[in-house]
């Protein structure tokens, strides 16, 4: 298997697949687990601006958002196990992909009935076919396909950051740079959406805590680390041991045991801040 710079297997055929068969069948083989570990975090914070804003509406941007993963897993409460199954099933490989989609909106549309929805989510994503499933299975309300690192947003895409209250990911941040969350927020304006976001160790959050900073945010780390997938091969494990120990990150315990790990930075504007709020994103700043 062919890998990036930081010795990370190259998977980017599953992710332009015009509908997310291949994601869930490759990354069920890797165990891959960190959208059911976020959930209650972002579910939790979503809540926790719910209550500090006073607004019954909460409008998520999910960036590097793939098939629109953690709104199926957020917005509509489905379980990693519930999507690997569906996705993976044998009898639905051979299916043409306007058959998945019709079986997907009326799946989604019969659990949307028994739950009233009080997130709406946009999915900020390079690949189109992944975003044009998404929003046409219903997992999505909105898209932005764009690439952040190398443009600036069109004026509909500022359009719809401009009313995005919180942002969120799970592994893309290293490949997406403080870039793309200058951009976010510079199209937000004066809202300062609340952020969560999970990244792989062996990448730095400091470039983008530190803008944060500059921006009048407090940023706290998650006291704790959160599996991601196994290693895909033990060369690939090898190549991410090298990367961490150039950066004087130990991974005894963690990496040496066959996982990536990411942490979690939850970052919000200082002056709308609740110390006190019980969510599961409330722990001690490291």
């Amino acid at each position: 298997m062919r890998a990036d710079a930081t010795g990370k297997v190259l998977l980017d055929h599953i992710y332009v697949q015009p509908d997310p068969r291949a994601y869930f069948r490759t990354l069920r083989g890797f165990e891959y687990r960190i959208p059911e570990l976020a959930k209650p975090y972002f579910a939790g914070l979503i809540e926790e601006y719910r209550l500090t804003r006073g607004c019954a509406d909460v409008t998520v941007l999910d960036v590097g958002c793939s098939y629109g993963i953690n709104a199926a897993l957020v917005g509509h409460d489905v379980t990693m196990d519930e999507l690997y199954d569906r996705y993976g099933d044998d009898n639905v490989r051979e299916q043409p992909r306007s058959a998945l989609l019709a079986r997907d909106r009326a799946w989604l549309g019969a659990r949307n009935a028994r739950a009233k929805r009080r997130s709406r989510f946009v999915g900020l994503d390079s690949s189109q076919p992944a975003l044009s499933y998404a929003l046409e299975a219903g997992l999505l309300d909105d898209v932005l396909h764009a690439d952040l690192e190398d443009n600036e947003p069109t004026e509909r895409q500022r359009e719809l950051l401009s009313g995005v209250d919180v942002v969120i990911s799970t592994g893309c941040l290293g490949y997406v740079t403080v870039k793309t969350i200058a951009r976010v927020l510079a199209a937000a304006g004066e809202r300062r959406p609340w952020m969560a976001h999970f990244v792989l160790r062996m990448f730095p959050f400091d470039p983008i805590a530190a803008h944060l900073d500059g921006l009048g945010y407090d940023t706290v780390r998650v006291d704790r680390v959160f599996p991601q997938r196994r290693f895909a091969s033990p060369d690939e494990q090898m190549r991410v041991l090298d990367t961490l120990a150039d950066q004087d990150i130990d991974p005894a315990g963690l990496e040496t045991e066959g996982w990536f790990y990411a942490q979690l930075h939850i970052s919000r504007p200082v002056r709308q801040t609740r110390p006190n709020a019980e969510t599961p994103t409330n722990r001690r700043r490291g």
